[in-house]
């Protein structure tokens, strides 16, 4: 099985785990050994999931404003937890390929093999509703065709999307690439670096 098998696989479970019971203060109940790679990419895709659900509920019209603040900070949580999760895999994956020597001619890609993943993870989730609005009953025909048709283009997406993250990592197995992994460094979470909670909190 490759690395994105075993990804879509684990990402898949989380999705359907999370909508056993569809509620954002769900405890995830992770399934796989603590520390391992099965664990951290269940765990990510949970926390994705549950973020998924947070953002549907911030945009309701009528949601009131303080309840709509209460959202707000716990998504910036989530983007911070989904941030370091990301690291983490990449982490994971640079210790796994330490030993291999780099070609000469090696080169870096754009991105880090984990935020490829993440976006892996992301599709786990439109693939999960889009097929619920493909599969609605109480919708019109024209409805069904057209989400239809979007989740496709979902499933193509995930396949150039798996095959090109095995690609890269058969790539820094083989010396041809290297990787290495950056901290986001976020500025705004942190009351050192963000200058408008440094100001309230004077």
């Amino acid at each position: 099985m490759t690395y994105s098998e075993k990804a879509n696989e684990i990402f898949d479970r989380a999705v359907r785990d999370y909508h056993i019971t569809d509620c954002i203060d769900t405890l995830c109940p992770n399934p796989y050994e603590a520390g391992s790679t099965e664990a951290t990419l269940y765990a990510k895709c949970w926390v994705d999931a549950a973020q998924w659900h947070m953002e549907d509920e911030i945009r309701v019209p009528s949601l009131p404003a303080e309840q709509g603040m209460v959202l707000k900070h716990r998504i910036d949580a989530s983007n911070q937890l989904r941030t370091d999760m990301v690291e983490e895999i990449d982490t994971q994956l640079r210790e796994k390929y330490k030993d291999v020597t780099p070609l000469p001619e090696a080169t870096i890609n754009t991105e880090s093999p984990a935020w490829a993943i993440d976006r892996l993870s992301i599709l786990a989730l439109k693939l999960w509703h889009m097929r619920e609005q493909a599969e609605r009953t109480d919708v019109s025909e024209e409805h069904r065709a057209t989400t239809a048709g979007k989740l496709a283009v979902l499933q193509e997406q995930r396949r150039d999307l798996s095959g090109a993250i095995d690609a890269l990592l058969a790539d820094i197995e083989a010396g041809r690439k290297y990787m290495k992994v950056y901290r986001q460094m976020k500025l705004y979470n942190d009351p050192a670096t963000n200058p408008a909670i440094s100001r309230a909190a004077k």
